[in-house]
């Protein structure tokens, strides 16, 4: 069993145990969120109605708060001497999905 999941703008597959990188969420190491199915799949039974996906749980446990790849900004003018420099990293929260109830 499987579902196609909304976390954080993207849409990602997700399974019972499966570790993922999400954008931040609040709450701290330990707390549990329910993220919105958008798919479920159970062996050859595929659920996409509204209706049915409203009684569907995901339900995900919050790891620990993550940070992505350093991202470098650089914006130069010529002729004129203006260099900006600026640095990036976003901030992420890694889960753990628990369970999938359908």
């Amino acid at each position: 069993m499987y579902a196609i999941v909304r976390a954080g703008g993207r849409q990602e597959k997700v399974s019972v145990g499966d570790v993922l990188i999400i954008d931040k969420v609040s709450g701290k190491a330990g707390d549990s969120i329910d993220l919105t199915p958008l798919l479920v799949v159970d062996g050859s039974t595929v659920t996409s109605d509204a209706d049915k996906l409203a009684k569907v749980t995901v339900k995900a446990e919050v790891v620990k708060p993550a940070k992505g790849p350093k991202i470098t900004i650089m914006k130069y003018k010529n002729k004129t001497g203006y260099k900006k420099r600026q640095g990036h990293r976003q901030h992420l929260t890694q889960v753990k999905i628990t369970s999938i109830d359908a």
